[in-house]
């Protein structure tokens, strides 16, 4: 039987996923939401990850025989697919607790269309044990199926930077691995079939699971440490950027940078890791360390503005303040999990009046996620008492500051980003 692949999730994990299957596949990307399905099956992406010409280069109508994309939110039109892939997200809740609802819900849509001989692979980020202890009883329950007897399930961890132009998903190599031997055999050739940096496969599920939530922990913990710099040499009034500089002349010296840690990655993942510890006994210290320093980088930011404006004796009560960025990461229309909000929610309790300003994100979506305005364009008249450069977006570089602000003005860069004279950074 010819392999067809159903993409569970079309977000910026798995739309990209199913683009890529879709040259050498017949590929259906499922999702729950009926705006996205129908933008997507007219070439159109909002999340910016795909190309209109890419996305509609691969797109095919329903009844095709032939290779290619169809997207839909109706469950009959992937019942005859054998490998279903889940690319949902696994965010934490507001006790940054991990939250399984997305992987349950994908669970039982898969589990209602699921049939002998089936594989269901998890690319979403969760701590070790998830796919077969959480998700697996899911499927089994409703499908009325047994595991690696009538269906298998496969892990391979999502590597998607989003933003990247440069390291897209055929480019980086993947790991993956299956519920049995041969599964895990299985599951690495139909990755190795389009993935051209090719893939690692991993023993077990559990190591595919563990290798990917330590990427992003590694991460963290490495940026909280140059953020814990950053605040130390603010103290002894020294550029932080000139110490980086210097140390990297050493040949392995890793070349972090002190900043905001938001996604849905960095941000997110150790929690989950963090969690799976606690849970068998054991507290992680430098985990949650690094998690509590890089929380707490919003609230710094903030504090460090307001100084400067105290300074130069800028009122801070009604001052007018303009915040360049507020997705998660520069020329990316991602908001989830941004901690410019931090920012912004310090800045307001000193009663600060905040213009926000991003050419990239969805005004929408930010005043849905966070019920905060942000302008995609800025009224040239407009005068500025402070100006924090948040986010390193293109569109910054040829931003003439000295228009928008005052005279007496606080200028600080988040990112090391700007040129010119600046009142601090990072």
């Amino acid at each position: 039987m010819k392999d067809k692949i159903a993409i569970i999730g079309l977000g910026y994990v798995g739309l990209p996923l199913a683009r890529l299957f879709a040259t050498k596949y017949s590929v259906v990307g499922f999702d729950i939401n009926q705006q996205r399905i129908s933008e997507l099956n007219q070439g159109i992406d909002l999340t910016l990850e795909i190309e209109e010409n890419l996305l509609k280069s691969v797109l095919v109508d329903q009844d095709s025989t032939e290779n290619g994309l169809f997207c839909s939110n109706q469950l009959s039109d992937i019942t005859d697919c054998n490998y279903y892939i889940v690319t949902v997200p696994t965010p934490v809740d507001k006790n940054n607790k991990p939250d399984l609802t997305p992987l349950y819900k994908a669970s039982e849509t898969v589990a209602k269309v699921l049939k002998k001989g089936d594989i269901v692979i998890y690319e979403s980020t969760v701590y070790p044990g998830v796919t077969e202890e959480e998700c697996v009883p899911v499927l089994e329950k409703l499908s009325g199926l047994k595991f690696n007897v009538d269906f298998f399930a496969g892990y391979s961890p999502e590597r998607i930077n989003p933003g990247d132009k440069e390291h897209t998903v055929e480019k980086i190599l993947k790991v993956t691995a299956g519920s049995t031997l041969e599964i895990g055999k299985k599951v690495d050739a139909l990755y190795s079939s389009v993935i051209t940096a090719g893939t690692h496969l991993a023993p077990t599920i559990r190591v595919a699971e563990a290798a990917k939530v330590i990427e992003n922990s590694q991460r963290d913990i490495n940026i909280a440490f140059v953020n814990e710099l950053a605040k130390i040499f603010n103290i002894l009034n020294i550029n932080t950027q000139d110490v980086l500089e210097a140390a990297g002349t050493k040949w392995n010296f890793l070349p972090f940078k002190p900043g905001l840690v938001g996604g849905h990655c960095i941000g997110v993942d150790p929690y989950y890791l963090a969690q799976k510890a606690i849970e068998a006994g054991y507290h992680p210290e430098i985990i949650l360390a690094g998690r509590r320093m890089n929380d707490s980088m919003g609230e710094y930011v903030a504090s460090q503005v307001v100084k400067l404006m105290i300074k130069k004796e800028i009122v801070l009560h009604n001052a007018e303040l303009l915040l360049l960025g507020i997705t998660f990461k520069e020329n990316c229309p991602d908001v989830r999990n941004t901690k410019i909000v931090d920012i912004v929610a310090a800045l307001k309790e000193y009663g600060i009046k905040i213009t926000i300003y991003d050419p990239w994100a969805k005004p929408t979506e930010v005043f849905h996620e966070y019920g905060l305005t942000c302008h995609s364009e800025l009224v040239s008249e407009s005068k500025f008492d402070a100006v924090i450069l948040g986010v390193s977006h293109k569109e910054f570089a040829a931003l003439d500051i000295a228009s928008l602000t005052r005279s007496s003005n606080v200028v600080y860069d988040v990112k090391g980003f700007l040129d010119g004279k600046v009142d601090g950074r990072l």
